[in-house]
């Protein structure tokens, strides 16, 4: 693990408190959600705090909470009751909850879990420090929720996961309101950061050995809208291209209303740019689509997807699909299964639609029935996996690169990696692979994975 942090000028947690303390982050959702923990614990550690795996020695836990399901949103407080003994076994243990359910919830958290002691918001990370000295010094809870700007978090001040890999923010929030999503209310409206920061930020990633950087957003293809002179998110991608060091480039999300021909031809022209692209379509019906608020038909997604597929050979492309939104009917949702069957995605996220407080009030239909719903939602699944299976199948053979990143959590005898395309391989290989790039022979495909060798 990378650990890259300026201490505090008041190393608060061995001068003031007299002793070394602890802390456990337990994060839930997103890849913006991990890079948020990253900073906090990057906080955390400048001040004097360190990491811990065991909860009873931690003096402080903090949930870095999802709500874009309800499931996810349950699994928090389900969780924050499973805290309550070691609360009431350490009443000095301070107790925080942070990310999108903060943001959305605030004080209902305590109402739900009183023995919470701090809340902060997505927006407002930097000022955790000064929120654990109030908590400790005024023996009080702490709730704090700003909203409207991106975090500027010190980038210095950073644990990351990685000594090779490194998610980097490009820009925050969501325009679009989704009528089933609640990002634009816990993330706010877009807030881009300059290329200039932005670049900036790059180099001293590859400075210090770091190899691929995921650039991070809601909607990456909105990049620069909202800032005056900035150049389009392809134009990040070309100043971000000719960065020595730095070898791929990947990015997260991307909207389909507004992926263009630029950013296809990007894709195609830029060397360190990887031809792997998440593309949510949601729907594969145009009623459902309008219901949703998603602002393109199916015809428009479905003409983008071919024009990148005969642009970038070699393409693959992953996507999200909800299933049983509220008014869709049989004939829309095999309008879904014949848009997986045209694509051919290489893998999807799907979930049955959930109820978002803070953003069903637009949805006019009913829910469907839950036995409905799972029918639905097995029925998709089961042609994602023949559709993943036959595609596996013609990788066998076949030399990729990967960069290998760890020995498989599922098999410690082998290493893991991912190729451009961002396919997990498993593989036999020293431990000294880990952190470089190494060719490896397809010779297996799973439902999740691929199996290979390596090639010398």
């Amino acid at each position: 693990m990378q650990t890259k942090t300026k201490k505090s000028p008041y190393f608060y947690a061995t001068k003031v408190l007299g002793k070394r303390m602890y802390y456990h982050i337990i994060t839930f959702g997103c890849q913006m959600n991990e890079h948020d923990s990253e900073k906090i614990a990057g906080l955390l550690s400048g001040e004097g705090y360190r990491a811990t795996d065991d909860l009873p020695q931690a003096d402080i836990i903090i949930l870095n909470t999802c709500s874009v399901r309800d499931k996810a949103e349950q699994k928090v407080f389900s969780l924050l009751g499973r805290m309550k003994p070691l609360k009431e076994q350490n009443p000095a243990l301070i107790l925080a909850v942070c990310g999108c359910v903060a943001q959305g919830m605030k004080g209902k958290i305590r109402q739900r879990a009183p023995y919470v002691d701090l809340v902060f918001g997505t927006q407002n990370i930097e000022n955790l420090p000064l929120l654990l000295q109030e908590v400790r010094a005024k023996h009080r809870p702490r709730i704090e929720i700003i909203e409207g700007r991106i975090s500027p978090t010190d980038r210095h001040n950073l644990v990351r996961q990685s000594n090779f890999k490194a998610w980097v923010t490009i820009m925050e929030g969501c325009n679009n309101f989704c009528t089933y999503c609640v990002v634009p209310y816990v993330r706010g409206r877009e807030r881009s950061r300059s290329n200039r920061e932005i670049a900036t930020e790059v180099r001293e990633l590859a400075d210090q050995g770091i190899q691929e950087i995921t650039l991070l957003g809601q909607n990456v293809n909105s990049y620069g809208s909202d800032l005056a002179g900035e150049v389009s998110f392809s134009g990040l991608l070309a100043l971000l291209n000719n960065i020595p060091g730095i070898e791929r480039i990947r990015f997260v999300t991307s909207h389909p209303k507004d992926f263009n021909s630029g950013l296809i031809y990007a894709l195609r022209d830029l060397d360190k740019v990887c031809e792997q692209i998440h593309l949510p379509f949601q729907a594969g019906s145009n009623n459902i689509l309008s219901a949703m608020n998603r602002r393109y038909t199916r015809e428009e997604y479905l003409e983008k997807v071919q024009l990148l597929r005969e642009t970038v050979p070699g393409v693959e492309i992953s996507t999200d699909v909800i299933v049983a939104f509220p008014g869709e009917t049989e004939e829309d949702f095999t309008q879904t299964l014949d848009v997986l069957k045209q694509v051919c995605f290489e893998s999807i996220f799907s979930f049955i639609y959930s109820d978002r407080p803070l953003s069903q009030s637009k949805i006019k239909a009913p829910r469907l029935p839950y036995q409905t719903s799972l029918a639905r939602f097995e029925r998709l699944w089961q042609l994602q996996n023949q559709i993943t299976s036959e595609i596996n199948q013609t990788l066998i053979g076949k030399k990729m690169e990967v960069l290998v990143e760890e020995f498989s959590k599922t098999d410690p005898g082998l290493l893991t990696g991912r190729t451009r395309t961002n396919r997990l391989v498993h593989f036999a290989g020293d431990k000294s692979l880990i952190g470089r790039f190494a060719d490896v022979e397809i010779t297996e495909g799973g439902k999740h994975s691929l199996r290979g060798q390596l090639v010398f």
